[in-house]
């Protein structure tokens, strides 16, 4: 098969387009055949992405861990064949530990894949399992955010932060979103009721009390945003760390957190797509041969949600439109 795949730690300079084994199932696994694969900027500084689940050596590897695709084959053991039949178009968000999606096929745990949501093309699907299971995990799961909160999210229009800010809006919070000028109206469209540019203006002056905040940027704005909550509120992180004892210095709770893959919450996810309460962002899409510039892409930040590799070919029709192509 055709994989984009790492030789050595590093950053896009060091991804080939090249021949690769087609992966081999192991007990419970599908073999997907991938028809798109979006990519993470920051996965290349990750240890699993060159160590094993068990921590030794894993080189060459296969980046890209957000696939949409078809079931080819069922290893041994697989999980309930309702889960996974040859030939169900599926998405999901795969191990970071192991072989990912920027190939032709990718092994992954059956137990994971979801079917794909109808009202999506591959690239467009390809472009949610691990942004919305993310802010999924982050609103839910962590910092259990109910209706009527006030909710800040960094980064309002970037792959998790979009997410974010249509799942808070549809369970009837209060949202709040940082993004740039150039920003504020899509954060607008995807239900933030106030966008703040954080280009012009320090957001600490605007938001006073939230019961909840989601960093998405770490660095200066996660330390700025722990003064910005209520007594008992609570900080999300997936950019940084959220020690305990400062968490204890203002009252209130803090999570840092790596997303899980999850066939449940996918499935849900989904259905809220073909209802038309949550829709992808596509920054840019690249042909597989081309992962090489995507990463570049990735890389200089201020994206506009995600950047997708399409394995297999769409028509125009079935692909959407990139955030470029609707401004063109």
């Amino acid at each position: 098969m055709k994989a984009t795949r790492l030789h050595a730690r590093g950053g896009p300079e060091q991804l080939f387009y090249e021949d690769a084994p087609e992966p081999a199932l192991k007990n419970g696994d599908a073999l997907v055949h991938v028809h798109a694969c979006a990519i993470t900027p920051t996965e290349l500084t990750w240890d699993e992405t060159y160590t094993t689940c068990d921590g030794a050596g894993r080189l060459p590897s296969i980046p890209g861990h957000e696939l949409s695709g078809v079931v080819a084959a069922r290893g041994a053991n697989a999980a309930d064949a309702n889960v996974a039949n040859v030939g169900d178009h599926v998405y999901a968000l795969t191990d970071f530990c192991r072989d990912g999606a920027a190939a032709e096929y990718v092994a992954v745990r059956a137990a994971d894949l979801a079917p794909k949501p109808a009202s999506l093309s591959d690239v467009q699907a390809a472009a949610v399992p691990l942004s919305a299971l993310t802010a999924w995990q982050a609103l839910f799961d962590h910092a259990g955010l109910v209706p009527g909160q006030e909710i800040l999210i960094h980064g309002a229009t970037g792959g998790v932060g979009g997410f974010a800010v249509q799942l808070a809006h549809w369970r009837g919070a209060y949202v709040v979103g940082t993004a740039s000028a150039a920003n504020a109206e899509l954060a607008c469209e995807l239900g933030a009721d106030k966008v703040i540019d954080y280009s012009a203006v320090r957001f600490e002056d605007k938001v006073h009390g939230a019961d909840v905040v989601l960093d998405t940027v770490g660095g200066d704005t996660l330390d700025r945003s722990w003064g910005v909550l209520c007594r008992g509120g609570v900080l999300v992180t997936i950019a940084g760390s959220a020690p305990a004892d400062k968490a204890a210095c203002y009252g209130v709770g803090g999570v840092d957190f790596i997303v899980k893959p999850s066939r449940a919450q996918l499935i849900e996810i989904g259905r809220l797509i073909d209802a038309g309460k949550l829709r992808a962002i596509i920054e840019a899409t690249f042909p597989l041969e081309e992962a090489r510039q995507a990463f570049e892409r990735a890389a200089g930040g201020h994206n506009r949600g995600k950047i997708v590799l399409q394995v297999r070919g769409e028509t125009a029709a079935d692909t959407g439109t990139s955030v470029e192509e609707r401004a063109a």
